[in-house]
C-alpha cells in the first residue's frame, strides 16, 4: 500500500515513502514517520488518520522523546483501488495543541484564499468546516483523549 500527501497551498503531491503503518482497520490509520526535512523543534512522531471523520492526529515528537504538541490536519481520505494507495489531501485549517493545553485554530486564511482561487470546491469547504467543528467539539468537550488513545495504545503495543 503506497500513502500520499496532496497539499494544496503551497502546491505539492509527496508519497509518504518513510511512513511506517503500524495499524490499520476501517476506520483509521496509525503511522509512525520521521520528519521529511530535518527540524530543530520535532524529528518523528506518530498519526492517526481518521478515514471517515476527515482528520488526522498527529503526535511531534522532539528528538530528546519530550512531546512538542498535538497537530491536527484536516483531510480527505480517498482509497484508490486499482493503484493500492490512499491520497490524504490536506484542506489547510489546522489545529495546535500544545503541552500546556492551549488550543489554536490555523490557516483559516488559507482555507478561504484556497477556495477563492479555486482549488476547494464548495462542498469540500463545507466538509473542511464541519470536521473542524467537530474536532474542535471534541476538544473542548475534554474528549480529545479519546482521539490521542489510539495513537497512545498502538505505540505501547507495537
Amino acid at each position: 500500500m503506497k500513502m500520499f500527501r496532496k497539499r494544496l497551498i503551497p502546491e505539492e503531491w509527496i508519497e509518504l515513502k518513510g511512513d511506517k503503518v503500524i495499524y490499520q482497520d476501517e476506520n483509521r490509520i496509525i503511522t509512525q514517520w520521521k520528519t521529511l526535512k530535518p527540524r530543530e523543534d520535532f524529528s518523528y512522531g506518530y498519526s492517526c488518520y481518521y478515514l471517515k471523520e476527515g482528520y488526522k492526529v498527529s503526535k511531534f515528537i522532539k528528538e530528546n522523546g519530550e512531546l512538542k504538541c498535538w497537530y491536527c490536519d484536516i483531510i480527505t481520505a480517498e482509497w484508490k483501488e486499482q493503484e493500492v494507495s490512499w491520497i490524504f489531501t490536506d484542506l489547510l485549517a489546522d489545529v495546535i495543541i500544545k503541552k500546556d493545553g492551549i488550543v489554536q485554530v490555523v490557516d483559516l486564511d488559507e482555507l478561504a484564499d484556497a477556495f477563492e482561487a479555486g482549488m476547494l470546491t464548495a462542498e469540500e469547504l463545507i466538509r473542511a468546516l464541519r470536521s473542524l467543528n467537530q474536532l474542535l467539539f471534541i476538544i473542548e468537550s475534554g474528549e480529545f483523549q479519546n482521539m490521542t488513545f489510539w495513537i497512545e495504545q498502538t505505540v505501547e503495543h507495537a
